[in-house]
């Protein structure tokens, strides 16, 4: 089944920052009605990925011991992580980054600071694109 044929509901948020875990928490669940997991780094956001399922993956790219970008290869190398739609989140938006960051696979990358009101929309826009392309 073609994931990006399914309407965005699950979404995986692996972020460091608590604060920042708990904007998206606002943005994406109470905001946007989606369904999260909110996971504190790359280690438990692998061991979680096949319970959740999710549809698609927020990374952020600057975490202790497995940044966004390693998280991302190992979530390649498990089966059920290959398919998986991930969009990283980064203050490091030099289009010279946002490029490195699009050659590792990602739909798209989302700077930081986002604002919480509009991310679900810039969310399902980024969808939206992917779904077409496809």
């Amino acid at each position: 089944m073609n994931h990006k044929a399914v309407p965005l509901k699950r979404i995986m948020c692996v972020e460091d920052d608590e604060d920042i875990r708990q904007i998206l928490e606002i943005a994406l669940q109470h905001i946007g009605q989606f369904e999260i997991l909110l996971c504190e780094n790359g280690e438990r956001a692998l061991q979680q990925v096949n319970n959740f399922q999710p549809d698609l993956i927020m990374l952020d790219v600057m975490m202790p011991v497995m940044d966004g970008p390693s998280t991302l290869t190992a979530l390649r190398e498990i089966p059920g992580g290959k398919e998986i739609p991930v969009i990283f989140m980064t203050a490091k938006v030099q289009p010279s980054e946002i490029k490195h960051y699009l050659s590792l696979g990602a739909l798209d990358v989302i700077a930081k600071p986002f604002d919480p009101m509009t991310l679900p929309q810039q969310i399902e826009t980024i969808w939206g694109k992917a779904l077409r392309q496809d």
